[in-house]
């Protein structure tokens, strides 16, 4: 999934350059919304993985 929001910030910059406005909000808000997605798995399976085995 982190890679998917890479991914997106890279198709953002890029449009960005090239002056397509419209394309950059949408890839930067697909890339943000995906890196907060990531972020909270991530720390739920911190927390998780941290359990001990019963």
């Amino acid at each position: 999934m982190l890679q998917w929001a890479l991914i997106f910030l890279i198709v953002a910059i890029v449009a960005a350059i090239f002056g397509f406005g419209g394309i950059v909000s949408a890839a930067a808000g697909i890339a943000k919304i995906l890196f907060f997605v990531f972020l909270i798995l991530f720390i739920i399976s911190l927390l998780t993985g941290r359990r001990g085995r019963v």
